[in-house]
C-alpha cells in the first residue's frame, strides 16, 4: 500500500507538471499571434536587410477570403539613419535585437496601428482622418512632457508646452521650406507615450533615395499619396516593419503575408 501512493505520488506530479508546462507553453505562443491585428484588412510591410540597414522595400496587401493578396507594385523607402529597433506596439515584446529608444535613429520594428493622415494642404486624397497642420502644430519629443509623442497645437497647450521640441510638423515655414512632412501619416509606436520609448514615428516623403531618416519611413511623395488613398479605416489597417531575419522567423506565427527575400 505504501509502495503504490509512493508510485502515484511522482506520476500524479509529472502529470500536473506536464499540463502547467503545455499551459505555459500555449500562453508564450499567445503571445505570437497576430490576435492583436486579426480584424486587419490591409497592411504595409515594410522589409528590411537587417537591423542595421537604412534602406528597404514596401509593399501593400489586402486580405481577401482570409488570404493575404499583393496590391500594386513594391516600393522602395528609407527608414532610420541608424536602422531599426524593436518599438513599442501591437505585437508582444521582443527581446532578441535592439530595443527603440528616444534620438537613437532607428526605425520602429514591429507591428503598429495606422493613425492620422497629416500634411500641409487643406485636404487629401485619403478616407483616413486628417490634419491639417498648422503653423502651431508641433510633435513633442521631450522627454518628461506630459504632451510626449502627441501632436499638439501651441495656440490650445500653450508655447511653454512646445518649447523645446525639434519636431514643428509645418517643416516648409519652420526650416526653410523642407517638403518632409507635405503628406504622410502616424505610425502608433508608442501609443501610451512611455518615457523615452521612442516619439513621433511617421511615414512621409523623403528627402532622396539614400538618406536615411529620423526615425521614419520615408518614400517619393507619389507613392505616399497613392498609399493613403488606398489605405481605409474601416479595414483597421497596420504597420509592420521587420528586418528580413525577424520576418522569416515570426511571419508564420504573426500570419504575415509571404513576400520572396
Amino acid at each position: 500500500m505504501s509502495s503504490l501512493h509512493e508510485d502515484a505520488r511522482p506520476q500524479a506530479w509529472r502529470r500536473w507538471l506536464l499540463l502547467g508546462l503545455c499551459s505555459l507553453a500555449g500562453t508564450v505562443m499567445a503571445t505570437e499571434d497576430d490576435s492583436a491585428w486579426r480584424a486587419s484588412r490591409q497592411i504595409v510591410l515594410v522589409v528590411t536587410p537587417d537591423w542595421n540597414a537604412d534602406h528597404g522595400v514596401l509593399r501593400r496587401f489586402e486580405r481577401t477570403h482570409g488570404q493575404w493578396q499583393p496590391v500594386g507594385e513594391a516600393q522602395a523607402v528609407v527608414v532610420g539613419e541608424s536602422g531599426s529597433a524593436w518599438g513599442l506596439g501591437l505585437n508582444a515584446a521582443q527581446t532578441d535585437g535592439p530595443q527603440k529608444k528616444e534620438g537613437d535613429g532607428r526605425s520602429a520594428a514591429g507591428v503598429y496601428r495606422i493613425g492620422e493622415a497629416f500634411g500641409y494642404a487643406a485636404s487629401a486624397d485619403t478616407h483616413m482622418p486628417y490634419r491639417a497642420l498648422q503653423a502651431s502644430d508641433y510633435c513633442i519629443d521631450v522627454n518628461g512632457s506630459p504632451y510626449y509623442n502627441r501632436i499638439v497645437d501651441a495656440r490650445e497647450v500653450g508655447e511653454q508646452a512646445v518649447a523645446g521640441s525639434s519636431e514643428p510638423m509645418r517643416r516648409d515655414i519652420h526650416l526653410n521650406g523642407d517638403a518632409l512632412y507635405t503628406v504622410g501619416f502616424v505610425i502608433e509606436h508608442n501609443a501610451q507615450g512611455k518615457a523615452g520609448g521612442g516619439s513621433c514615428i511617421f511615414a512621409h516623403v523623403w528627402r532622396s533615395s539614400n538618406e536615411g531618416t529620423a526615425g521614419c519611413t520615408a518614400m517619393p511623395e507619389t507613392a505616399m499619396r497613392q498609399l493613403l488613398a488606398w489605405l481605409k479605416p474601416e479595414e483597421h489597417p497596420v504597420f509592420v516593419l521587420l528586418p528580413q531575419n525577424e520576418y522569416a522567423r515570426l511571419r508564420a506565427s504573426w500570419h504575415l503575408p509571404h513576400v520572396e527575400p
